[in-house]
């Protein structure tokens, strides 16, 4: 039975406040949201240590739709209680009535650069929630070590994010606050190349996987028969041309205006995704999915 029936109460009202930014900063925690997320955060509870998950909340009907999560969390230790539709609605309308409170994980470089990344995503100055939880997702798929967003850039715990991750926040290290010329020379110095995503770059992505794809022909060949031959549209003699299978942070900039060109200064190489059709240009979530998994692809 419910043992959380009054939507106006004061627990209601302090996890309703995590919505906020202040209220995040304030306590340490952040909101996971609907089945997807809390069914992560939950998973990824490592045994014998202490919690993240401070508290679960459910009501009867989503206690009997998703009786895993339920069953995992009690497994773990973690609270779980019990609510109203129209208290789990008071604390958040978006969460379909699966609602965690989880303490905020800080990341840094060191942590990060400790792991040996070998595929970094870098977010610059990128302002929509939407856009910076799909690139933790797709960072997440193609198997990336981790992610950094710089400073200027939107919250990591705003609540539009980490729904958009699909419990992808909780699957990798997330490096937040940081100048984007420091992050960029601790990756380069962790012996990574610095790769920037723009429309206007000299280097076509597919031109470089093409030139991954025949370099791993010849070595598998053990012969140098196919190392003179010309790639396809590739930039002309003298620009160097970074390799995909290499160690990589590819760096992403804002929705509107891209990379500023100060910051395009600071890659070893800008790369561009071919456009074959008649659209302008990609979604940056697109684009930065297709950039990854280029490198996934050709690190495998």
């Amino acid at each position: 039975m419910p043992e959380l029936t009054n939507p106006r109460a004061e627990r209601v009202a302090s996890v309703r406040a995590l919505a906020g930014r202040s209220a995040r900063r304030r306590h340490g925690q952040f909101l996971a949201e609907g089945p997807q997320a809390v069914r992560e955060a939950v998973r990824a509870e490592p045994a014998g240590t202490r919690r993240s998950v401070r508290d679960l909340y459910v009501t009867e009907e989503s206690a009997e739709r998703y009786p895993e999560i339920v069953a995992e969390a009690q497994d773990r230790g973690l609270r779980v209680h019990v609510g109203t539709p129209e208290v789990l609605a008071a604390m958040s309308p978006d969460a379909q009535q699966v609602l965690a409170v989880v303490e905020i994980r800080a990341w840094s470089m060191a942590e990060v650069l400790a792991a040996r990344p070998r595929l970094v995503a870098v977010l610059a100055h990128v302002r929509d929630p939407g856009n910076a939880g799909t690139v933790i997702r797709a960072a997440d798929a193609a198997g990336a070590d981790a992610v950094v967003i710089t400073a200027e850039s939107v919250d990591l715990h705003n609540p539009k994010v980490v729904r958009a991750t699909a419990g992808s926040i909780f699957h990798l290290p997330v490096v937040t606050g940081l100048p984007l010329d420091e992050v960029l020379a601790a990756l380069r110095a962790a012996g990574l190349s610095v790769l920037a995503a723009d429309g206007s770059g000299e280097h076509d992505l597919d031109d470089l996987l093409d030139a991954a794809d025949r370099a791993r022909a010849v070595a598998a060949a053990d012969s140098g028969a196919l190392a003179g031959s010309m790639v396809p549209g590739s930039p002309a003699p003298g620009i160097p041309a970074p390799d995909l299978s290499a160690p990589t942070a590819w760096v992403f900039g804002n929705e509107a205006w891209g990379l500023r060109p100060d910051d395009r200064t600071l890659a070893d190489a800008v790369v561009r995704v071919p456009i074959r059709g008649s659209a302008e240009s990609l979604n940056l979530a697109a684009a930065a999915t297709v950039c990854l998994y280029a490198s996934a692809r050709a690190q495998r």
